[in-house]
């Protein structure tokens, strides 16, 4: 019987770029993010009795070119020696286009190879596996609030406010489904080893995770939007600053934001965020939600609108 989990995305409102450790994808600052109820990736695993090599299907179409990733992250949790896999992988939202699509694969990954091997890590020893695989993966073990902190030999992710405990809304315009021609991974060593600004951006980050810890602590939405932008465009000033610039924005990108900031203005409760993609997320109070996706679904350049609220953490669905 195949054993499959599901695992949730998740979108950095305090953002990690650049690793401090390459061979072990270990993120060079910590990070604190919200995790999505309603984009997921389901996959599941078999044993075949045939199978002399792993298969990997994305949404039931044969994906060779994604396997070797995957791949390893199964030999992480499950050892070389392991017996060969049917994987199949289903997400019902965009891979590779700056939605975090590896952070959910590689969580439910790990979440169901280590039901295959009995079900016995605890939720930290897979959060780190999950990362060695995507940097913010170790995030999507986790619901709600989730703030990612580095230890010497890892890291270490804990859930700030769990996903009833603050409902926030999330309203994402997808303004490109083409795949990044630069992969985050590359970008970011792109990033640390040619943008005159990479330094600074190490070293501002232990602030700006306070200041929003803070801010989710209290509830403050005003303060949380004002440090999770700031950062936000720190970041990218970092990307785009680097040799060659890292720019994942389009022209509706930036009418996105145009959009944003005209709701914000007019006192709707919501900000903005950009990960490493064209898309753009906005951040609300639940009252604001459908004036928010509106104003958005209407920008010019939006090809359309996707809604969430806050979700749990990576999860076994059916064990066999």
């Amino acid at each position: 019987m195949p054993i499959t989990a599901l695992a949730h995305p998740n979108i950095a409102l305090i953002k990690y770029w650049g690793k401090r450790d390459t061979g072990r994808n270990l993120p060079a600052v910590g990070s604190i993010s919200v995790t999505l109820d309603a984009l997921y990736t389901r996959m599941s695993l078999e044993i075949p009795d045939s199978l002399t090599e792993d298969r990997l299907t994305l949404n039931g179409q044969p994906a060779p070119s994604l396997l070797p990733r995957l791949a390893a992250c199964l030999d992480s949790v499950l050892g070389r020696e392991r017996p060969r896999l049917s994987i199949d992988s289903t997400s019902n939202f965009p891979v590779a286009a700056g939605l975090a699509s590896s952070a959910s694969a590689f969580a439910a990954c790990v979440v169901a190879a280590d039901a295959l091997d009995g079900g016995e890590r605890s939720r930290d020893v897979l959060s780190n596996l999950a990362g060695r695989g995507s940097g913010s993966a170790a995030r999507s073990l986790f619901g709600g609030f989730a703030e990612l902190r580095n230890r010497e030999d890892g890291v270490e992710v804990t859930t700030l406010l769990g996903p009833d405990e603050w409902p926030v809304e999330v309203v994402v315009a997808v303004t490109s489904e083409h795949k990044k021609a630069v992969g985050s991974g590359e970008a970011m060593e792109i990033s640390r080893q040619t943008s005159p600004f990479y330094q600074r951006w190490l070293d501002e980050q232990e602030h700006d995770l306070a200041v929003a810890r803070d801010a989710i602590a209290a509830r403050d939405f005003a303060a949380l939007g004002r440090i999770a932008e700031h950062n936000c465009l720190k970041m990218h000033s970092v990307m785009w600053t680097s040799r060659p610039p890292m720019v994942y924005w389009t022209s509706a990108t930036v009418a996105c934001l145009e959009t944003v900031r005209d709701l914000a203005a007019g006192g709707v409760p919501v900000f903005f965020t950009i990960d490493a993609g064209p898309q753009v997320k906005a951040l609300c109070l639940p009252e604001a939600a459908d004036r928010v996706a509106r104003a958005l679904g209407e920008t010019p350049g939006v090809q359309r609108i996707l809604r969430s609220k806050l979700g749990e953490g990576a999860r076994v669905l059916e064990a066999g």
